[in-house]
């Protein structure tokens, strides 16, 4: 499997980039120089210079700080949902999958009905009924991203439930928690490994729309999202108030996009033997 993910040299580029600002975000206090929250009214604006690497916003504070900061938001947000999703749509999948019948009804019937509504928009509701702060938004992503890795699961779970080692499993009397917990989930991992890594993707796209609506993550916390939306007035005298956090939203789905089509290659038995 390592030698066929080594081969995608786009997907090594995107790992590589994504622990470098994983590595940045997390020594964010003592790269980023300055506070993220730190007001100079008199230093409006600035462009960039050595003591403002990529200048100053509205207010005076100092833009790559920000952004370093609001890496640490975002990218946590992203996989604390993800976690989160993954979690229920392991959960949903491997017993609807498992027992059938009623179960396998009731809960592929919700998951359908999930997957009918709206979700963003359901997010947007939430929000503005509950109000917007930080363990909100990691919930309301979380709990409306669970389907796709629900049905993924499931169609695993229905693979390998007929399989020869499951029935010599339970002749020898495994509980059905056991058999599920060591010996059908794992034959899934892959493919939920996947769907998660795509899953930050879509949560850090989700978390930056809530925040470039003022939904999601409240200033002055900085996230890439409220520095996009911040940074919409001044598009014409500053435009690269916008780019740095656009630029950097588009480059991480990009590489965690990248990085889940080369583990699905690489974790492909068939694509492997080929």
């Amino acid at each position: 499997m390592w030698r066929s993910f080594r081969r995608n040299r786009v997907a090594i580029g995107a790992a590589v980039f994504l622990a470098l600002i994983g590595l940045l975000a997390l020594l964010a206090p003592v790269v980023a120089l300055r506070s993220p929250d730190e007001i100079d009214l008199r230093n409006q604006l600035l462009s960039p210079s050595v003591q403002h690497p990529l200048g100053t916003d509205e207010v005076g504070r100092d833009v790559w700080a920000r952004l370093l900061y609001g890496a640490r938001v975002s990218l946590l947000v992203a996989l604390t949902a993800m976690l989160i999703g993954v979690t229920i749509g392991t959960l949903v999948g491997a017993l609807a999958g498992y027992f059938g019948g009623w179960a396998d009804a009731i809960l592929m019937r919700l998951t359908d009905g999930m997957l009918v509504i709206p979700t963003f928009f359901l997010a947007l509701i939430i929000l503005a009924v509950f109000g917007a702060s930080l363990v909100n938004v990691v919930l309301v992503i979380g709990l409306t991203q669970w389907m796709v890795v629900a049905r993924v699961v499931r169609s695993e779970v229905l693979r390998t439930k007929p399989q020869e080692f499951v029935t010599a499993a339970r002749s020898l009397g495994a509980s059905d928690g056991r058999i599920i917990l060591r010996h059908v989930l794992p034959q899934a991992a892959p493919t939920t490994i996947v769907a998660a890594s795509l899953g930050v993707a879509n949560a850090i796209l989700t978390e930056s729309a809530l925040s470039y609506l003022g939904l999601g993550i409240a200033p002055p916390t900085p996230t890439w999202g409220n520095m996009l939306s911040g940074a919409q007035n001044f598009v014409w005298n500053r435009p690269d108030l916008a780019f740095y956090p656009g630029a950097m939203i588009l480059a991480a789905v990009l590489a965690f996009n990248s990085l889940g089509d080369a583990l699905r290659d690489a974790l492909d038995p068939f694509q492997t033997r080929r």
